[in-house]
């Protein structure tokens, strides 16, 4: 497995896989991996010749410098994991590799068509523009036939879904696909996340509780949209240590508020301690 650091390394290597008419996978990550990741690189690795993974922490996604400040890195941990998955190819590039000047202190602009709206977007304003940002750089740079990325951050994924499909930038990415792949838990029920590494014990044990609950809501009598959000806010709400900061049920195309349980997704906020958890469930 070979790590490439820089934008020109990166194209000059993809352009030798291109040559010989090798198929690409690309697995965009910011490091810290987990089985949530792997999961994401072992079906790269099947499904396409060459499989390249970004390690690559972006500032322009962070509105909370402190949150950017403490985000795990540990790079070769993370290649070493990588690199026992069968992955090709790491680009891990610094953010002034990757950003000139005056894109780390402008903002990405992009129609959303509102998906940036709600949720993560109302909670992290300018986060998606972040996202897109790099996500797009990557694509340009890579080049690849399928993408993958988690269901676990459903908002992001149904944003790159339509920068690929549906924006301005459609025939940008007109080969692409764009594969989602299922959360991946603990035996506990507890989504996967790198964020889980800031977690104590003590508090692994009560971020538990807000799968358990999601996972309980399936069974509860619908008697309304609204009324099964805020119970499950409620009984969130109720264990110590855990405090709610949304719980919407979405839409699962649009992410606009709906009334009907019909192609309906639960995402949720959480703070466990100082940490902050996301997590979904399919109605």
């Amino acid at each position: 497995m070979q790590i490439i650091t820089t934008k020109k390394g990166l194209q000059a290597t993809v352009a030798a896989c291109k040559q010989i008419n090798k198929t690409i996978g690309l697995v965009p990550t910011m490091g810290a991996l987990h089985d949530g990741h792997a999961s994401l690189v072992k079906r790269c690795v099947a499904e396409n010749d060459v499989c390249f993974v970004s390690v690559f922490v972006n500032p322009t996604q962070f509105n909370n410098k402190e949150d950017l400040a403490k985000y795990p890195r540990n790079l070769e941990k993370d290649a070493q994991f990588l690199c026992d998955l069968g992955a090709d190819f790491v680009f891990a590039p610094t953010p002034e590799e990757m950003y000139s000047e005056e894109e780390m202190n402008t903002t990405f602009s992009f129609d959303f068509a509102g998906l940036d709206q709600v949720m993560e977007g109302k909670m992290r304003p300018g986060h998606f523009n972040g996202v897109v940002q790099v996500v797009s750089r990557l694509f340009y740079l890579v080049q690849p036939n399928r993408a993958y990325f988690g269901e676990k951050d459903f908002q992001q994924l149904a944003i790159i879904h339509h920068m690929v499909e549906r924006s301005s930038l459609k025939d940008t990415f007109d080969n692409l696909r764009i594969i989602g792949c299922p959360i991946v838990r603990e035996a506990s029920g507890l989504a996967l996340s790198s964020r889980n590494e800031r977690l104590s014990e003590d508090e692994k044990k009560t971020a538990i509780n807000i799968s358990r609950i999601l996972k309980e809501s399936l069974t509860w009598p619908r008697t309304s949209v609204k009324e099964v959000e805020q119970r499950v806010v409620d009984e969130i709400n109720q264990v110590p240590g855990l405090e709610v900061e949304y719980y919407s049920i979405v839409d699962g195309t649009t992410l606009q508020e709906t009334d009907t349980f019909d192609n309906a997704v639960g995402c949720v906020t959480v703070y466990c301690g100082p940490v902050r958890l996301i997590d979904n469930i399919k109605y």
